[in-house]
């Protein structure tokens, strides 16, 4: 068992000394200065040795969290980040983690620091000191928590302290959804609009952004109404890539309801119209399904740029471009399909992240199937 031994320094003052290992015989003594009264020194000594035995203690270090940080996400390759993610990484160390918490040292980060740092971030995190939403603080603790969970592996620090405080509670509203009859009237204010297809597809099948710029008319089977996800554009500094899905899950077939087809057949006919036009021959088959005149793939910031402005052009309701994909969802959960057969949709890698993102719509639906119930089962006699 490790000894150790407490030197008085000065008033409330002392100075914790205990032994770590022997290396080829030589003593490796840790000194450690502590403030308090001589009650509270022996009890952190007592905690300091207890560490040493259990091989959780840490030597004190002066590195602070910024340049751990700089230094872990310059390691995207062995982190398995694609370019996209490691870029919202960067973004999100650089203006949300850095400057609140940055300066303090790895090893003296806690709880309570993360914890006002939330707070913080709620109040005024966002561009020029505005609120930030909860849902990019829960996306900023992630990336710590991440962060910290690698730093714990190599033993730099011996807990992660973003464990201990759970993120924001992201609130339903924040959730911002088209109705089933708003979903009716958008597709009919937008019908013969460049961007119609896309946003169809969009609403009818629930994919993200960069998995509707990434179908080719390879995927597409018309005739038995079904769509395969096989691959997403994404957007980076460096340019646009295609990638494969990050999950086994994210690569999966989905089916189409009729008007998705028809509208798709639409598309594609004009596609071949104009191909015949200006004398580029048949469509091929690793065609882009949304691109381009001359066939290369859109910006996904652009197409969200466009969404915008058709928004305010025809007075939609004012939702994002990746609404479409919780509209989606939330239809369906509306008219009372099972969170498996949602989640298999929408691409998630198991039935409990739908669950967290679409609980409180999920408790919703719950009255119907009270009323299913009802249909099944004889009222009870009047006594």
């Amino acid at each position: 068992m490790t000894q150790g031994s407490i030197i008085k320094r000065g008033k409330n003052s002392y100075r914790l000394k205990f032994e770590l290992t022997r290396d080829h015989g030589k003593r490796d003594t840790q000194l450690v200065t502590f403030r308090g009264t001589k009650k509270e020194a022996k009890t952190e000594l007592k905690r300091l040795t207890l560490q040493v035995d259990d091989g959780a203690y840490v030597r004190p270090s002066k590195d602070i969290l910024a340049d751990y940080l700089a230094q872990w996400i310059d390691d995207a390759e062995a982190l398995r980040l694609s370019a996209k993610t490691a870029e919202r990484y960067r973004q999100l160390i650089a203006h949300q983690i850095i400057p609140h918490l940055g300066g303090i040292v790895l090893t003296r980060l806690r709880p309570a620091h993360i914890k006002t740092w939330h707070a913080t971030l709620i109040k005024q995190g966002g561009a020029g000191g505005e609120p930030l939403a909860a849902r990019t603080v829960g996306h900023a603790h992630r990336v710590l928590h991440r962060a910290l969970a690698e730093a714990c592996t190599l033993e730099m620090i011996a807990r992660n302290p973003a464990t201990a405080v759970k993120p924001p509670k992201v609130e339903a509203d924040e959730i911002a959804i088209l109705t089933q009859n708003q979903i009716a009237d958008v597709l009919r204010k937008i019908e013969g609009k460049s961007l119609a297809p896309l946003i169809a597809l969009a609403i009818f099948t629930g994919m993200r952004r960069g998995e509707l710029l990434a179908i080719r008319w390879s995927d597409v089977d018309l005739d038995a109404a079904n769509v395969r996800v096989e691959r997403s554009l994404e957007q980076t500094g460096s340019g646009l890539h295609f990638k494969a899905p990050k999950t086994k899950s994210g690569r999966r077939k989905i089916s189409l309801p009729g008007y998705a087809v028809a509208v798709l057949r639409k598309h594609r006919k004009g596609q071949l119209e104009f191909r015949m036009k200006i004398g580029a021959g048949r469509l091929p088959d690793d065609a882009l399904v949304f691109c381009n005149m001359d066939g290369a793939p859109y910006s996904p910031r652009a197409v969200s740029k466009s969404w915008t402005r058709l928004v305010k052009a025809h007075d939609l309701p004012k939702v994002t471009l990746h609404s479409l994909r919780h509209s989606h969802a939330s239809a369906l959960i509306s008219a009372g399909m099972d969170a498996v057969t949602v989640c298999r949709r929408l691409g998630h890698a198991n039935p409990s992240i739908t669950l967290s993102v679409y609980s409180h719509m999920f408790q919703n639906s719950d009255d119907r199937a009270a009323e299913i119930l009802d249909d099944l089962l004889p009222m009870p006699m009047a006594e």
